[in-house]
């Protein structure tokens, strides 16, 4: 068993780290709320003051904080994890960055003596606590080897997907299909109320055939509730949805309806619904139909 530095205890970071304290590992959380790591301590884990004194004695340091400069500023800031942490440090950035910058960070990395994987993941706030994450790595087959017991213990399906930011490519591929469903699924609930169709009936008999999906699984009650409270909150879902466009236009890739959905996620949050579950990205679509 590690000692675990756990950097980031929101949403996902939380049951993440008391999921790999109670497979047995020391689990040291640090968040700039503190009181967000007492769910750790009360799993028996412990909690730090600063990054320095989480990663001071840890075997891997794991990142899960919201976006690329949160990430920089962990591991490169003067009280972060290069300039603290023990050198062969295996350090696992779960969190959904932009793929060029995890290369670079990786580059660093290994310059100061640290191993490196990427490996964001999919599966919301209910995949963290059900410990069922679904985690694409981006590193060397040998860290991945290494951090096995690490993604044993918070994931379902875990695969090594190429080298570094080759985890946050499908990352970004990934949100791109999961945007892509909600708004689809947004626009079908819109249409079947339009129409006084049975909804809940409907959602059933559509979720038994090939328009199934874990999205209308998981997200269909929350439209036809009108419950949008946060599991991944449409503010990070605009973010990698902005990774993605971007890394597709510079690579040259055409992507006309990944732009539409990336259009329609900035509207919802430009209205105000930033801090709703990206689910919620119904409101934006119903509205334009006046049925808001």
């Amino acid at each position: 068993m590690s000692t675990i530095a756990f950097i980031g205890l929101g949403i996902m970071g939380s049951p993440m780290a008391v999921h790999l304290q109670d497979a047995g590992h020391a689990v040291v959380g640090f968040n700039r709320t503190a009181a967000k790591a007492q769910p750790l301590v009360e799993a028996g884990g412990t909690a730090a003051s600063s990054v320095a004194e989480a990663v001071k004695a840890a075997d891997v340091v794991a990142v899960m904080v919201p976006d690329s400069p949160d990430v920089e500023g962990v591991l490169t800031g003067d009280d972060g994890v290069f300039a603290n942490a023990q050198p062969g440090t295996l350090i696992v950035d779960f969190s959904s960055i932009r793929p060029d910058v995890t290369i670079a960070l990786a580059e660093q990395a290994t310059a100061a003596g640290f191993r490196y994987l990427d490996a964001p993941v999919s599966g919301g706030e209910a995949g963290a606590k059900n410990a069922a994450l679904s985690i694409m790595v981006g590193g060397s087959a040998e860290d991945f080897a290494a951090a096995s017991d690490v993604f044993d213990a918070v994931g379902k399906t875990v695969v090594h997907v190429g080298p570094s930011g080759s985890g946050q490519t499908v990352k970004a591929a990934n949100q791109l299909i999961v945007a892509g469903n909600i708004a689809l699924l947004a626009e079908a609930v819109v249409f079947l109320e339009a129409f006084g169709v049975d909804t809940e009936a409907a959602v059933k008999v559509l979720g038994g055939g090939l328009a199934g999906s874990a999205v209308l699984d998981q997200k269909a009650e929350k439209m036809l509730g009108r419950e949008f409270a946060p599991g991944f909150r449409i503010d990070l879902h605009h973010k990698d949805l902005g990774i993605f466009t971007t890394a597709a236009r510079e690579q040259g890739v055409v992507a006309p309806v990944g732009a539409v959905v990336a259009q329609l996620m900035a509207a919802a949050r430009a209205e105000g619904d930033g801090s709703l579950d990206h689910s919620g990205l119904f409101q934006a679509i119903a509205r334009l139909s006046g049925r808001d």
